[in-house]
């Protein structure tokens, strides 16, 4: 029994650590080891399962060109995101539901750190990379959290179009 309780207590302290770490700064490959999470948005891909690559710039005029992509479902895109200002920015994929809860937190906590492979935070001149396989049809969305960034209109949308007939 006590065998039982200390193997359970490890599992449950083991998870714990796994889910806190999802949410804690660190480098692509740290995020490598965990596996993809499947989103409604779709899932994290690797660079073996791109079909084709975007590149979405970013700048201080709180806009991101293009501001609207078209994929078809099950697509893995690499979104090579650019930051052409001097600000720091970021792109986060999502529903809209999703992002303007987050952006609302973001606003009320400025410093929080967070992260996830539909996430890239780019500072001024850099460019970084999204690995995302598209396996939801619908319409997605992608904006820039940071306050303010996503008030004054930092955002696009992602049309997945299914590839599936429906045969009623």
């Amino acid at each position: 029994m006590k065998r039982l309780l200390i193997a359970s207590l490890a599992l449950a302290m083991s998870s714990t650590t796994s889910s806190a770490f999802a949410h804690a700064p660190g480098t692509h490959a740290e995020r490598a080891d965990m596996p993809p999470e499947q989103t409604a948005w779709g899932i994290g891909a690797d660079e073996a399962s791109v079909d084709r690559e975007v590149v979405i710039r970013m700048d201080d005029a709180m806009r991101f060109y293009p501001h609207h992509l078209e994929v078809a479902e099950g697509e893995t895109l690499r979104l090579v995101i650019h930051n052409e200002g001097q600000l720091l920015h970021e792109l986060v994929l999502g529903t809209r539901e999703e992002l303007e809860e987050h952006a609302e937190m973001m606003e009320q906590f400025p410093n929080m750190e967070h992260d996830a492979p539909y996430m890239a935070h780019v500072d001024p001149g850099q460019s970084q990379d999204i690995i995302w396989t598209f396996n939801r049809a619908g319409r997605f969305e992608f904006a820039c959290l940071l306050p303010g960034h996503f008030q004054a209109g930092m955002k696009g949308a992602v049309q997945v179009t299914s590839t599936h007939q429906d045969h009623h």
